[in-house]
């Protein structure tokens, strides 16, 4: 047998070659491999699994779980690599099937520095008979609560973040008895039907779950977390196998997501890209090196450098009803409270409704008399840099340019067109679609002289496509993989250009997408209560400096509603809207405050890292409390959201034993008592009002 003993970043993995040529992932963890008697004995541990169509999978009551799949159970050895690339170091194992002779190749490429592992696998059909790819999984691993002593169901504690419209970014804890997984019969006879599915299908890749994990060994302290970068169909399961417990991540397949992929032989087929880590420190820590790897495989940008203000008209604003006398008075607003950038968004192509009739995209002479060019250029005038709303990726069922169209540039499905909500999709693997798109940016950037485009998304398609394709999922995938390229593209060819992700607020908030996108719409929340919820956890899902969040202060209220609104904002990007040109002088001083404190802070929002001192908030949570910490300053938004007392007192457990000192940066007029102790690491503020906000910054000394 031979053994790849790997350390690598703080990371063990351990993969055995064995005699017979089975290839089995031992050990993936923080935590040596400190191996005993029982671990491995009579257990299934695999590197990869795959199912081909017409492959008898053995075993017992396995239902829909990807476990002991086939061929994937029956895969020999046939070679490995070990080498170091210009991001780590990359481990390659290549496996074949003695009976079909399809060969599937494991990527594990450690990243930089940092306690991840990007994973993804490669199927190559080297056999003379087609084959039917059912399933192929990204990244697989058994027994991830081997260590310690107690059973698994004892130890458990899994963390999925809940997704939705409104609802953003809501992590919800579980443990062996809510996942289901209750340990109902002894080590070696448990293997039940029931998988614990976490999963996507269709091309709001967020619209139910991010496509993201947290698991802890609650005895030991160890932890897995990972994200999958697909922006469709996804899945992620945890179930039990005899004595163990699996994780499995992948992009579609066939039972949950309409994926078949048929391989002629020389075909071959990439699954999609997984990125898992292991460590201590709790979930905290584990987002911090999430945080470390999405700066690390960003597209490199001047936006996540800089971090311009910008003004949206939409939210508790104009909502889709620009002209250009509701413009003057909110571009003259925003150029005096010191926005950089002013974005005209929805409505702008149409005299009066146009939902579903866009898809041409040229300015409403009904709302710009003038020209929609005129008033670009007035935004211009006043310093600011003009962005226009598009929804580029589908076209409405009226739009006037549908009779030039024919089916070949839409999904259809059992020989018709699909659409959703009035609009059409398009089918980004058509010549003629990408065409059509790059007139529209074309023109939008050196017509009309756009320097971002808030590019939103707000139809679900479904499962897929049948045109060019073996399957729905198949179709629906190769479009994803088309729409990247078309994106990659784009910003090759324009690459100052600032294009914000938007699905309806976060429906397609996947590191696909994030890894191109400079900046990702948080939410459409329109309640700036709720709003402090979604702005806190957001540092779980994205980085602080590509998360927009409205700031939008209403036209009557009082001044601690406007600092509620812009504190949600101030620790990430700030989405400035609101009609500001009609708000009092002190409420409208506050806005000016808050931007002009931004332009401070924002370099270390950059590249700092969160920290969580009550961990993920829930939407009902009466204190809410988010963290940025960046080389010796530490900041910490706190929101009291009905809180009966006004006292609250916070961990800030990586100060706990230092000196420090504390003051409130925002608002200036904050007065209430504010106290650090080194010996209980507590941080105390009060926050007199019931329904207010408070920035606070603790400088270590």
């Amino acid at each position: 047998m031979t053994t790849l003993d790997i350390h690598e970043n703080g990371l063990y993995l351990v993969i055995e070659i064995r005699d017979d040529g089975d290839v089995r992932l031992m050990h993936f963890s923080c935590l040596p491999y400190g191996k005993k008697e029982n671990w491995g004995k009579d257990r299934y541990q695999t590197l990869v699994e795959v199912q081909l169509s017409g492959q008898d999978r053995p075993g017992e009551r396995q239902g829909n779980k990807f476990e002991i799949t086939s061929p994937g159970n029956r895969l020999k050895y046939l070679s490995h690599t070990d080498f170091r690339n210009q991001t780590g170091r990359l481990i390659t194992v290549t496996q074949e099937d003695p009976e079909t002779k399809v060969q599937v190749t494991s990527f594990l490429q450690f990243m930089g520095e940092l306690p991840i592992v990007r994973s993804w696998s490669e199927i190559v059909n080297c056999g003379t008979e087609e084959q039917g790819l059912e399933y192929l999984s990204s990244f697989v691993l058994s027994d991830i609560m081997k260590e310690g002593v107690k059973p698994y169901g004892d130890k458990l504690s899994v963390k999925v973040p809940n997704n939705s419209w409104c609802r953003e970014m809501q992590w919800v804890d579980y443990d062996a008895v809510t996942l289901g997984l209750t340990q109902a019969l002894p080590d070696w006879d448990t293997h039940s039907s029931k998988p614990a599915v976490f999963s996507n299908t269709g091309n709001w890749s967020t619209k139910e779950f991010l496509p993201m994990g947290y698991i802890e060994n609650t005895e030991c302290g160890n932890n897995l977390f990972f994200q999958i970068e697909h922006n469709g169909s996804w899945q992620w399961e945890i179930a039990d196998h005899p004595g163990q417990i699996y994780l499995a991540l992948s992009g579609p397949n066939e039972v949950y997501h309409h994926f078949w992929k048929n391989l002629k032989p020389g075909d071959s087929f990439t699954s999609v890209m997984t990125a898992v880590g292991s460590s201590f420190g709790g979930f905290e820590t584990a987002i911090q090196n999430l945080t470390a790897y999405r700066r690390m495989i960003r597209r490199p940008n001047a936006d996540n450098e800089k971090l311009p203000i910008i003004f949206n008209d939409y939210m508790n604003c104009l909502f889709g009803d620009p002209t250009t006398e509701k413009e003057l008075p909110l571009i003259d607003a925003a150029a005096e409270m010191g926005c950089e950038y002013y974005v005209i968004d929805a409505g702008w192509y149409a005299d009066g409704d146009w939902w579903n009739g866009v898809g041409e995209w040229k300015p409403s002479a009904k709302r710009f008399p003038e020209g929609l060019p005129k008033l670009i250029r007035y935004i211009r005038e006043k310093g600011m840099v003009p962005g226009l709303w598009l929804e580029l990726e589908v076209m409405g069922i009226n739009c006037p340019k549908v009779p030039e169209t024919d089916d070949s540039w839409f999904f259809m499905r059992h020989g018709k067109r699909v659409y959703d909500r009035g609009r059409f999709q398009l089918d980004f693997r058509n010549p003629a679609v990408i065409a059509h798109a790059n007139e529209v940016i074309d023109r939008l950037v050196n017509e009309y002289g756009i320097g971002y485009i808030k590019m939103d998304y707000n139809i679900e398609p479904g499962i897929g496509t049948e045109t060019d394709a073996d399957s729905f999922g198949d179709g629906l995938m190769q479009h994803e993989r088309a729409y990247l390229k078309w994106l990659d593209d784009t910003f090759q060819k324009y690459p100052d250009l600032v294009i914000e992700n938007c699905s309806s607020g976060s429906m397609r908030m996947d590191w696909a997408m994030l890894s191109r996108y400079s900046i990702q719409s948080s939410s459409d929340q329109t309640v700036y209560t709720n709003y402090a919820s979604i702005s806190a956890n957001s540092p779980t899902a994205l980085t602080p400096e590509q998360s927009a969040v409205w700031s939008y202060p209403l036209r009557t209220g009082d001044r601690e509603e406007v600092v509620f609104n812009m504190v949600n904002a101030l620790l990430l990007r700030i989405h400035q809207s609101g009609h500001l040109a009609e708000i009092d002088p002190e409420r409208k001083a506050l806005v000016k405050e808050a931007l002009d404190l931004y332009k401070t802070i924002r370099p270390d929002i950059r590249k700092g890292l969160p920290f969580f001192p009550l961990g993920p908030s829930k939407f009902d949570d009466e204190w809410v409390v988010s963290g940025l910490r960046a080389e010796n300053r530490n900041y910490i938004a706190v929101w009291r959201r009905g809180a009966k007392k006004a006292k609250i007192s916070l961990p800030v457990a990586h100060l706990k034993g230092k000196d420090a000192k504390i003051r409130c940066i925002y608002p200036s007029y904050h007065e209430a008592p504010l106290s650090w102790s080194k010996e209980t690491g507590l941080m105390t503020a009060v926050l007199p009002e019931n329904v207010s906000a408070r920035l606070f910054l603790l400088e270590e000394e």
